[in-house]
């Protein structure tokens, strides 16, 4: 054999190998590329030559008229043998073999969220359901099973329903084609790449059954959303095997591989149900199904595993769990299932807390950035707020700002002086204070004398901090630290006592935490177990540590009492809950450019900062403003919720709930009757006067818990929903407003979810809630914010 026809086998036997490397049965003992070479070189050259020599004789212009003709075929010739010889053996679809899919499970098992590569299980002939074959058959290649690789017939046509559609309906490569190029070839756009295309396509017909090519194109292309091959797609999508696809879902994962992240259900659903009926016109059209058949599958339900969007601001635990689960399981391969230990409720209410206070007051007080991080007693991350805009920015100051803790750090040394012989009543003197060439001061300017312990900590008084700091050894506050789970550096310098050193909102919060608990420390986790491809698990959660006992024992009850002195009488009374045992510590660094609250209840341990990312001051914030009221919003309100995931908190706090957090229907019965005298509600049509206001039979209603808004496109939209339906209105208990509902559900709660309007701050507590969840899925008012 020559050297071009050795250089032409050896390509061959290149594609041979990359296609056996793949699963599918194929035929290999009959192929032989260099025979095949030589079958074209002595038997089809030869033929086209006797064909040239059997055109008629013609004068001499048509002698020039045959020679440009050969010339023509001579060049296409050696065009086509090029484009054999430029094969990209090592080209084609590349997913990354080691990345990890990761499918994020709430704390009540609720999927909320997905990342990386999806790969799935290969699906073989005898799991393959045969609506899913049909379907994609007949939106992607309707002659697959007649043509030989290419379809000149399928191109013209493709061409004409497209050109009368005005938009790409359907594409002009087979399924051959389009294996060959998902295996072999780049996505480039060039007339060469057609052609490797259609010698590819050609090729692999004659090496693989059709149900090979089928299996091996449905198994390798993309679905959208990470999926890649049917198998990945159907769990993705719809927490099922490919084999166990129902028709209605078969036909929708069918129409994504046209245009996979444009249409993929999780991002467009809209879009996906259109192609889905466009699919199935197509399978009546080729006579797969009847028209009845059709109807009935778009009758179907299809329900997304995962919502159409990923909450964004759940972004900030989901990146903090990625990291995790790497620590957990070093380089591990294939999709994976994490059980979190987020509480989605408690999640969209932390973020609808901060949003509420900083529309109210962040501009005034020159504050543009919060953070949040709430912890179970054992450590559990339940909600993290990282900051008020994933998309604008990822960082995440709840686990990676580093910013100096004020006054909070005297956590550290007091406890370091309750376990050297102090008590919440030794009388310590507040006065001038030098410790070499440090002064430090109060922020009121002044000093109090003598007064104790408990006293000094609650009003959080500099100079006494300072003194015990310089007497128990700054050594020994870094030490206590360090075993409660500070991991940051911590200078050994005098002025550590009141908070110099920078730290991160999570390592101090799992310190007070450690208190709360009455254990020697907590480590904050967020994932409970982590599941492969077959449920197996792959790990889960130990138990928590042991409680402190004996004479540690005794020093935490001494400092969880200074805590609580600090809400109930010191610098922490804005978050005081009626009925609530809470304690906390606030901190202010200087200059206000760091607010800080951290505090706990017996289920409880939040800690709140606030400030700016370039470190401007803010306007005079304080760690018993803003933070504490963003604590105590968030904390009277999460009580319930807790309370309803945990049995054994409901039978110790029942008592424990904020008074109007929530109305009973019989407490809300009777503040209603009380209230509204002689009023006994109105039903009927209802226009709309504004987005808070409707008129029903001649009377205006005020809706309960809502603002009112002129915006012309949010009330022609309520219109439009009220339109023919009666609605029936009822005092609510509030001044002049009415709670009314619609088809039994309630009209607020329904505006609210939908982000049509944004919530009174008296409106009860679940409809603050379906506001926090309209702003937490970005839906109207809240898409752009």
């Amino acid at each position: 054999m020559s050297a071009s026809g050795a250089s032409f086998g050896s390509r061959w036997t290149g594609l041979k190998a990359k296609l056996a490397s793949s699963t599918g049965n194929t035929r290999w003992q009959d192929f032989d590329p260099g025979s095949r070479l030589q079958h074209w070189r002595h038997q089809s050259w030869p033929a086209l030559t006797k064909m040239r020599g059997r055109l008629p004789r013609v004068n001499l212009p048509g002698k020039y008229l045959a020679a440009s003709l050969g010339a023509v075929l001579a060049f296409f010739t050696a065009y086509i043998l090029y484009c054999v010889a430029t094969l990209p053996i090592t080209g084609g679809l590349q997913v990354e073999a080691t990345q990890s899919a990761l499918t994020f499970e709430g704390a009540q098992g609720e999927v909320f969220a997905a990342r990386g590569v999806f790969k799935g299980d290969r699906l073989t002939a005898e799991d393959m359901p045969p609506h899913l074959a049909q379907a994609i058959v007949a939106i992607e290649d309707r002659r697959f099973f007649d043509h030989i690789g290419i379809d000149l017939r399928g191109i013209l046509r493709a061409g004409w329903r497209n050109s009368q559609a005005g938009g790409t309906r359907e594409g002009g490569s087979t399924i051959t084609q389009q294996l060959a190029r998902l295996m072999f070839l780049s996505q480039e756009r060039t007339l060469r790449r057609k052609v490797q295309e259609a010698l590819l396509a050609l090729w692999l017909e004659s090496q693989l059954t059709k149900e090979d090519i089928l299996l091996r194109y449905l198994n390798t292309a993309y679905f959208g959303a990470g999926a890649y091959g049917i198998d990945a797609a159907a769990k993705r999508y719809f927490g099922k095997k490919a084999g166990e696809l129902s028709p209605a879902e078969s036909a929708m994962l069918a129409g994504l591989v046209r245009a996979p992240s444009q249409l993929a259900p999780t991002r467009n659903f809209g879009g996906a149900k259109e192609r889905q009926e466009t699919v199935l016109q197509t399978m009546v059209e080729t006579e797969v199904l009847t028209a009845a058949e059709a109807e009935a599958i778009r009758g179907e339900p299809v329900n997304l595993r995962t919502p159409p969007e990923t909450p964004p601001g759940t972004n900030y635990f989901v990146d903090m769990v990625a990291g995790d689960v790497r620590r957990l399981l070093g380089s591990a391969s294939g999709d994976l299932t994490l059980r979190t230990t987020l509480n989605l409720e408690l999640q969209r209410l932390a973020e609808g807390v901060i949003e509420r206070r900083f529309e109210a007051e962040g501009a005034r007080k020159n504050v543009s950035q919060a953070a949040l991080v709430a912890l179970g007693r054992d450590g559990a991350v339940l909600a993290m707020v990282g900051g008020r805009n994933y998309e604008a920015s990822q960082f995440n100051r709840a686990t990676q700002a580093k910013r100096q803790a004020g006054s909070l750090f005297k956590l550290f040394v007091y406890l370091t002086a309750l376990q050297r012989g102090y008590t919440p009543q030794s009388v310590v003197v507040d006065k001038p204070t030098q410790i070499g060439e440090w002064e430090p001061q109060n922020s009121s300017g002044r000093f109090r004398g003598s007064m104790t312990l408990r006293n000094a900590f609650a009003n959080s008084v500099n100079t006494v901090a300072a003194q015990l700091g310089d007497e128990v050894g700054t050594p020994a506050v870094i030490d206590t630290a360090k075993r409660m789970g500070v991991q940051s550096t911590l200078p050994a310098v005098p002025s550590l006592a009141l908070g110099s050193a920078e730290v991160t909102l999570l390592e101090m919060t799992r310190a007070y935490g450690a208190v709360a608990a009455g254990v020697q420390a907590i480590e904050p986790y967020s994932i409970r177990s982590i599941a492969g491809n077959s449920q197996q698990a792959l790990y889960t959660k130990p138990g928590g540590g042991s409680e402190v006992t004996g004479q540690l024992g005794a020093t935490r009850a001494m400092m969880t009492e200074m805590l609580q002195s600090v809400v109930n009488e010191g610098t922490g009374k804005a978050a005081r809950i009626p009925n609530v045992a809470v304690g906390g510590k606030t901190g202010t660094t200087q200059e206000y450019r760091d607010a800080w609250f951290i505090g706990f209840t017996p289920d409880l341990v939040v800690g709140v900062w606030v400030g700016n990312d370039d470190n401007t001051p803010t306007n005079r914030v304080t760690g018993g403003d803003l933070p504490a009221n963003i604590w105590r919003d968030f904390v009277g309100r999460a009580l319930p919720i807790v309370s309803k995931s945990s049995s054994r908190v409901a039978g110790r706090n029942t008592d424990a709930l904020t008074p109007g957090s929530a109305l009973t229907p019989a407490n809300a019965a009777a503040n209603a009757t009380a209230a509204a005298g002689t009023d006994t509600g109105v039903r009927g049509p209802a226009s709309v006067v504004d987005l808070a206001t409707l008129a029903i039979r001649g009377r205006k209603i005020q809706l309960e818990g809502i603002l009112g808004d002129d915006d012309r496109r949010a009330i022609r939209a309520l219109a439009r929903f009220l339109r023919r339906r009666e609605v029936v209105c009822e005092p609510s208990g509030m001044p002049d407003r009415h709670r009314c509902s619609v088809d039994g559900q309630n009209l607020s709660q329904i505006i609210l979810s939908a982000g049509g309007a944004r919530a009174t701050p008296d409106a009860p507590a679940e409809l603050l809630a379906s506001e926090d969840e309209a702003r937490s899925a970005r839906v109207g008012i809240w898409r752009n914010m």
